[in-house]
């Protein structure tokens, strides 16, 4: 639920493809050197003469580099019939420029991880890499061409508008979503942020070319961008590049219709309560209450996140205790939008039907509008500052991510105000805290979905945008982070850097201790126990006990557990299966022992309080209530059940929606409790720790933690069996759907070892892997427009003779036979054919970079070593499966693609509102 917000609102468009050019650079050349600005925490600014803005953030330990643009244009700025035409306009930045005709394709040769989002007030484009110089050149001039040579034309737009209504109509598959617009254009009467990024739907269909044209001259240009450079580079070698990629851009005459002007549309003082009502097909209940709120840069925003945190924390914040605790709601949750102009915090309850939505709505507006009568405790606001200060310190300890966010912080006014906002959250207080809600969470000020009346007015005057220049001006900031080193992810450097070991119990160990940005460290593990036979039925069981590790030992409560989490600045979380228990960690050097004894006491001294058992049941109820109406999870679930027929009880079973809901009903805590007391501890597992540790130190930690904990239960692994199925055809109804889709694919009977893996791997890749230059993509997506998400998986065992390959779209129900047309001939072409000597040529090395990159991140890194330990393999099998893959040629891939890929026994699985647009075709 907490990520709802961002990937179902901010929209951020998955990013598109080819394009006239718009405007030629000058053949002037810069009026002199970068000037140099700020530095704060390893971040240095510089100013082109032509008013680009550049951030420079060098990060030796990453392997990494990262380049990110961000034009200061959104939603915000878009007039009357341009709704979503930023966001149509990034898509359209991905169709090519003068020097850089088929940027998709590129991105996929350089072994990319690149996207483009959009939000209220502002656009970015990103690539991270493989750190090379050759690959940060390209992308420092991919960048600087397409700022003012992108295509923009009206045959690429013909086709990418389809593309985005089809996200559009993605978006409006999602109740949650279209609430939340619905509550926001209710809340804005005048400005912007009342209107979603992706726009109206008549907007998306008309806008004009031409009208995209002149939005992109505007406000695509030097004086209105900030490039930031984050990860592993030479700053004096970029910033030269730089100067002479970007320097030559004329800064644009600002006069006339080229003229920048602030927003002057200033949204008026709420004056009365404002109620939205939403009805479409869905399987819970939903109330939002939304607040006006100042500006992110303001200095009452340090509190209100406080505020929202106070709120919506789980399990310690005051609407979950009010509401799922009570069981008034299934789940709850808080967010403070912060924004350039004054923003919004928003709060939910997702209640399950036939549990009284009045009766919820109702607390959680009298819990929010009671904050500032009910004043917070000292113990609230510091626990929600603890969790606000944790996130901000891990972010800085990656360049990446940190590189990415900056695009937030500028558009809101400066970057410097990411590092102003932490130190005002340090400085924030309960009385700070009551001021604001006393300020700004009154009925006058709020949008809900009823209406009630007030006899006067009592209204939240919101102040003004602060002078962030002054706010900036002379700081500095006072973290100081360790650097990190130079670290080389390839498999020959991975494996010389790490130590096995296994320890008595059978648990194996793998460790890599390196130096890392801000002294971060990942651990991946995973206990294996049981059998077959000695789990049949208890699926259910093994998933709660799971679930329920984290909600209280027999030394703390779940609250607790999670402050101490919190104190010791890490992510954690436990979960469990039928076989298997999973522990993900990320934290720093010094607190890695405390943090590994506590999951210790996590791991083996749970306490399974009654009270937690049963909130964890209603929350998944509601979550599998939930997907029960939507496209999606109905074509997966249909799909897995017909390739993959396990009797019922069986560990690898599929159960269908209305099993997963009885037998959750039919769950108590002792069987939780009894799972693991039969089967939990070491039958065999594995663990991972990379970063910054101490291996003696940690170690030890770890043989004392499993080193003799031994599972009751002897474990034998079950295995994942191939059996041949009848190929099947469904179509599956999911009435008032705006979007379909389409799931197709087949079991295979091969493993990871097969002769043929490495083909049928660089074979997938071309055919709908990569980024956006596959056959699937380019066929269905780019010329087409049918697809806003289209593509192939392949997946072979390493243990097993089974493997799947499996291909998806998602289309509006209208144009099923013309997606599933094409998805056919594609497929058949490919079997037919086969690829080109280019197509291959091209493909290896993007599919060889992007190995490097996934390498290069410690949080994949660890889980990959960690399953390494399982299967008894190290990287010595990737580094022969990246040589056998540079070494093949189209006739070997063709031929490994003949021999187990047959689109006749492909079963086709489509869900959607097909009835719906057979009865339009019907209408006279």
């Amino acid at each position: 639920m907490r990520s709802r917000i961002h990937s179902l609102v901010v929209a951020p468009a998955l990013a598109a493809l080819s394009a006239v050019s718009i405007l030629a650079p000058s053949p002037l050349a810069a009026q002199g050197a970068a000037r140099q600005g700020a530095t704060v925490e390893g971040i240095t600014e510089y100013t082109l003469p032509n008013g680009l803005r550049v951030l420079l953030f060098p990060d030796e330990s990453k392997a990494t580099t990262t380049v990110n643009i961000t034009y200061f244009v959104g939603s915000r700025h878009e007039a009357y019939g341009e709704t979503g035409m930023a966001h149509l306009l990034e898509h359209l930045l991905f169709k090519g420029s003068t020097n850089h005709p088929n940027i998709a394709e590129e991105l996929t040769q350089h072994g990319a991880r690149p996207n483009g989002t959009t939000w209220f007030d502002r656009t970015n484009y990103f690539e991270t890499f493989q750190a090379t110089d050759e690959n940060l050149e390209w992308a420092l001039d991919l960048e600087a061409d397409r700022m003012v040579n992108s295509f923009v034309k009206a045959e690429d737009l013909a086709s990418e508008m389809t593309v985005v209504r089809n996200e559009f109509e993605f978006g409006e598959n999602s109740p949650f979503n279209v609430l939340m617009e619905r509550t926001f254009s209710t809340a804005f009467l005048w400005h912007n942020y009342g209107q979603s990024t992706i726009g109206a739907r008549s907007d998306i269909e008309n806008v004009p070319i031409d009208r995209l044209k002149a939005f992109y001259r505007k406000y695509y240009q030097p004086d209105n961008a900030m490039l930031v450079v984050a990860g592993k580079f030479d700053p004096a070698t970029t910033l030269a590049s730089i100067e002479e990629k970007f320097g030559k851009i004329p800064r644009p005459d600002r006069t006339g219709g080229m003229q920048l002007y602030p927003t002057y549309t200033a949204e008026p003082t709420q004056d009365g309560e404002r109620s939205v009502t939403l009805r479409r097909v869905g399987d819970v209940q939903l109330a939002m209450a939304l607040y006006h709120m100042p500006a992110g840069t303001h200095q009452d925003f340090a509190a209100v996140d406080v505020l929202s945190e106070l709120l919506g924390s789980e399990p310690s914040g005051r609407l979950y205790k009010a509401l799922v605790e009570t069981k008034k709601a299934a789940d709850i949750g808080s967010f403070a939008f912060q924004l350039r102009e004054p923003g919004v915090l928003l709060s939910f309850a997702e209640v399950r039907v036939g549990s009284s939505i009045d009766s919820a709505t109702a607390i959680l507006t009298n819990v929010i509008e009671s904050v500032a009568a009910q004043a917070p405790t000292t113990e609230e606001v510091e626990r929600a500052k603890t969790t606000l200060l944790k996130n901000i310190e891990l972010a800085l300890n990656s360049s990446d991510r940190i590189g990415l966010q900056l695009s937030e912080w500028a558009s809101m006014g400066d970057w410097r105000m990411l590092f102003i906002h932490r130190d005002r959250i340090k400085q924030v207080t309960p009385a700070d805290v009551r001021r604001v809600a006393a300020l700004y969470l009154k009925p006058s000020n709020r949008t809900l979905g009823v209406f009630l009346p007030t006899k006067g007015p009592d209204r939240a005057e919101i102040p003004p945008v602060p002078d962030i220049t002054e706010l900036v001006t002379n700081y500095r900031g006072d973290t100081s982070l360790a650097v990190g080193e130079a670290f080389d992810a390839s498999p020959a450097n991975i494996e010389a850097r790490t130590s096995r070991a296994t320890l008595p119990s059978g648990f194996k160990v793998a460790l890599l201790p390196k130096e890392t940005r801000g002294d971060a460290v990942v651990v991946s593990a995973t206990l294996r126990f049981g059998s077959a036979d000695a789990v049949m039925g208890k699926s259910t069981a093994a998933s709660l006990a799971g679930g329920m590790l984290m909600r209280g030992t027999t030394k703390r409560s779940r609250q607790a557990l999670k402050d101490e989490f919190d104190r010791l600045k890490a992510q954690a979380s436990v979960s469990g299966d039928a076989t298997s228990a999973n522990l993900r960690v990320e934290t720093i050097r010094e607190n890695l022992p405390a943090v590994l004894r506590l999951l210790g006491e996590v791991l083996r001294e749970p306490a399974f309080p009654a009270k937690e058992f049963d909130e964890l049941k209603e929350a998944r109820l509601a979550e599998i209530e939930e997907q029960k109406s939507e496209p999606i999870p109905q074509a997966l679930l249909a799909f897995n059940r017909h390739v993959n027929p396990y009797p019922e009880g069986h560990p690898n079973y599929t159960m269908n929606f209305e099993e997963r809901i009885a037998a959750l009903n039919d769950a108590t805590v002792a069987q939780a409790k009894t799972f693991y007391r039969d089967f939990y501890g070491v039958g065999a597992g594995e663990i991972a720790v990379v970063g910054d540790f101490d291996p003696i130190v940690v170690g030890d930690i770890i043989t004392s933690i499993f080193g003799d904990w031994k599972s009751p239960t002897p474990f034998t692994r079950v295995p994942t069996q191939y059996t041949a199925v009848a190929p099947d055809a469904q179509t599956l109804e999911t009435p008032d759907k705006a979007n379909a889709v389409l799931i197709a694919g087949a079991a295979l009977q091969l493993r990871d070892d097969h002769p043929d893996y490495p083909a049928l791997v660089l074979g997938n890749y071309m055919l709908g892997g990569g980024f956006l230059s596959s056959r699937l993509a380019t066929r269905i997506r780019q010329q087409e427009g049918l697809s806003y998400g289209v593509g192939s998986q392949f997946f072979a065992s390493a243990v097993d003779r089974y493997g799947t390959l499996l291909g998806f779209a998602i289309f509006a129900p209208e144009n099923v036979e013309k997606l599933e047309g094409a998805f056919r001939e594609e497929i058949d072409k490919v079997l037919a054919e086969g690829y080109t000597e280019e197509e291959v040529a091209k493909a290896k090395p993007g599919w060889l970079q992007s190995q490097q990159v996934s390498r290069s991140q410690d949080r994949e890194l660890a889980p990959l070593l960690a399953r390494y330990l399982f299967i008894r393999r190290t990287l010595e099998f990737d580094a022969d499966l990246e040589k056998k893959i540079a070494d093949l040629t189209p006739a070997d891939i063709l031929a490994a693609m003949k021999r187990h890929i047959d689109p006749e026994k492909f079963t086709v699985i489509k869900a959607g509102d097909f009835a719906k647009t057979s009865e339009a075709g019907d209408q006279p």
